[in-house]
């Protein structure tokens, strides 16, 4: 029995990072969400593969997004060892199936597109929940979504001014000269987590970090917080009184149950339960959930990242490279007969 060979398309970062702007990004995962909160797609706990001597970890992330219809796969790596080094920490690749007949039809570097999704998602967070004069950012690291999130924050809140803080001060101060030439307001490396979180509107958490590097006390009244580095059930990047005085919001209930160490640790202290979690943010932009309830509210989204949001980027960026000239198409043989 044989079958006939099909094109499988092929997309690197650089073709990602062109066909996929973080505005037209943020557009996509607000739509998605929506979609899911609406109950359309089907989007089941991933599978994670933890490494002898807690290396890295391999993750399996499928997904069914319903409109428009896309079929996807992720599967990516986080070694957090290669957090500054040449290597990013988070790896992958996505694989996009057709939804009608079940080809795969698209071959995508993850790495890319699971750093431009997670910052568009948190600009989708920080249009709902932050306040609308939010001027100042914190940066909680100084790596791949520490650069994302500069992106993509200033597009739905009209930031001024940014702090960044990283445990490289090196790396920190460079992050902060090379982001300064390309961006129109100023850039600051500081020493410590704290001056970078006090006074500030908007504060972004996207470090390795597995204990926490912000503390409820550091935060002003109004403050909203995305926190997105911790993806495991015993890490964390902010303590217990952060979650304890914020509003929290997740992208899954049921994936943030399962897995986020941000929110599980002080359930198993006793200090929140599990009604703590107001929404899942597709609520708020459904309009069915609640946001912030005044100025003085402090607002938390918990991402952990959602497979549903990379099967929607994949099938944007295929339907886009299809239209693109300079598309690399890879034909696959046909199977020997059997």
């Amino acid at each position: 029995m044989t079958s006939s060979p099909f094109a499988l398309l092929t997309l690197d970062g650089d073709d990602v990072a062109r066909l996929l702007p973080m505005r037209d990004c943020i557009a996509l995962m607000a739509d998605t969400l929506a979609s899911l909160a609406d109950g359309h797609g089907v989007l089941p706990l991933r599978t994670v593969i933890p490494l002898p001597d807690a290396a890295g970890w391999l993750y399996t992330m499928p997904a069914f997004a319903a409109a428009p219809p896309a079929l996807a796969v992720k599967l990516v790596t986080i070694f957090p060892a290669n957090h500054g080094g040449p290597l990013p920490s988070h790896q992958g690749v996505l694989i996009l199936f057709d939804a009608g007949d079940g080809r795969p039809v698209a071959l995508i570097d993850a790495t890319e597109v699971t750093a431009i999704r997670t910052a568009a998602v948190s600009a989708v967070a920080t249009g709902a929940l932050a306040r609308e004069d939010a001027t100042e950012l914190a940066l909680l690291g100084a790596g791949v979504q520490a650069r994302a999130h500069l992106e993509a924050i200033p597009l739905v809140r009209p930031v001024r001014r940014v702090r960044v803080w990283s445990r490289n001060a090196g790396r920190t101060l460079a992050f902060a000269e090379r982001m300064a030439r390309r961006l129109a307001f100023p850039i600051e490396a500081v020493p410590d987590a704290r001056a970078a979180v006090e006074g500030a509107h908007i504060v972004c958490t996207v470090t390795s970090a597995g204990a926490p590097v912000l503390r409820g006390e550091w935060l002003a009244p109004g403050a909203h917080v995305n926190a997105i580095g911790a993806s495991t059930p015993a890490t964390r990047e902010v303590d217990t009184a952060t979650i304890r005085r914020a509003r929290v919001y997740v992208d899954r209930r049921a994936a943030a149950l399962a897995e986020a160490g941000d929110l599980l640790i002080p359930i198993a202290e006793g200090v929140i339960t599990t009604a703590h979690i107001v929404a899942e943010i597709g609520d708020v932009i459904r309009g069915t959930a609640d946001g912030r309830s005044g100025p003085a509210d402090v607002t938390l989204f918990k991402s952990l990242g959602l497979a549903i949001e990379d099967a929607a980027a994949a099938h944007l960026l295929y339907q886009r490279a299809l239209a693109d000239p300079a598309r690399p198409i890879v034909h696959l043989p046909p199977r020997s007969p059997q």
